[in-house]
């Protein structure tokens, strides 16, 4: 008996070793469009990706989309040329650690240096002077709350915001459920690497799947895609360094929420009320309380985590009813 299982160790042994080394997917039709319709440029020595595109004649205005964990730009796809047809510039960017930027390790990541990621790309395009508009959603939200805080505190190299529009983001620890697997890889330094090896595609459609409507999943082509997206450079080997991010919100709730509430700037929330990590609703009474001067649109209740590509019409007439409002 002994021997029986010194036999299935040594078979299994190389089979888990060629497991963990799995090389990433190859790149969809439509991921190889979106990389190569974008640019690069150096933060600190890393490369950053991000996308520009020129789109509304007439218009100076400039907008800017921070995305979510764990995924990337390509978040923003299903909105992107509706937003050109506004907008006279729509740039977004892969964060540190994210699709198609790079991705080191080891690195202490953190919602701070994803502001100075932003701030470096608006100067390297040379729109320091600019009044840019954000809009984000999840991890970019709190991106978001960092440069408002900058922005009003005057901060050197800060953005000029002209508003900022939030949407299904962990903004008030109190009210954030995060799931299982996020929770594993934040807090066990021990458990952490062997979950980011052992993390494949099946574990990360059913996360994923969580966090969207009943009648709103991604296409297995979509999934794929997002997975794909996280997969590049290894990133699934960084999941555990980028999710302090969640011990970062509520160390700092006091900074970021607070900036919340004070600012001036222009200021409104999509919200997918189907939310398991932000769930109706605890989450939006909470921010209708505390963030009195901020318009709010409450999407279709089957609209989950994912606002922008779970209803992408619902998403857009709402930000550009706010983006009229002043």
């Amino acid at each position: 008996m002994r021997e029986w299982w010194i036999h299935v160790g040594l078979i299994c042994i190389p089979l888990v070793a060629v497991y963990l080394h799995i090389p990433p997917p190859q790149l969809s039709t439509a991921l190889q469009k979106w990389h190569g319709a974008g640019k690069v440029f150096h933060f600190r020595g890393w490369k950053i990706f991000y996308r520009d595109s020129l789109g509304a004649l007439g218009s100076s205005d400039v907008i800017i989309l921070l995305h979510g964990f764990p995924t990337s730009s390509y978040d923003w796809s299903k909105i992107w040329d509706p937003l050109t047809q506004r907008f006279h510039r729509v740039i977004a960017l892969d964060f540190l650690g994210f699709g198609f930027s790079d991705k080191p390790r080891p690195h202490k990541y953190s919602i701070f240096e994803q502001a100075s990621v932003v701030e470096a790309l608006v100067a390297h395009l040379g729109l320091s002077n600019q009044r840019v508009n954000l809009v984000s959603h999840d991890y970019g939200d709190t991106v978001a709350l960092e440069l408002l805080y900058r922005s009003d505190q005057n901060r050197t190299g800060h953005l000029t915001l002209n508003s900022l529009c939030l949407s299904n983001g962990g903004l008030f620890p109190e009210t954030h459920h995060p799931r299982l697997l996020q929770m594993l890889l934040k807090d066990s330094s021990f458990l952490a690497p062997i979950l980011t090896r052992l993390t494949n595609f099946v574990i990360f459609q059913k996360g994923i799947g969580e966090v969207f409507g009943p009648y709103t999943q991604p296409t297995d082509a979509e999934f794929w895609d997002m997975w794909t997206g996280l997969r590049y450079n290894d990133g699934n080997l960084v999941l555990d360094s980028i999710l302090q991010y969640i011990n970062q919100r509520l160390k700092h709730r006091e900074r970021w929420v607070g900036v919340l509430t004070s600012t001036y700037v222009p200021l409104h929330m999509i919200y997918g009320p189907l939310d398991p990590v932000n769930p109706h609703p605890q989450f939006i009474r909470l921010y209708q309380k505390l963030v009195q001067k901020s318009t709010v649109t409450i999407l279709d209740e089957h609209i989950s985590h994912y606002p922008q590509l779970e209803d992408p019409t619902g998403f857009l007439n709402a930000y550009f009813n706010f983006i009229h409002s002043f």
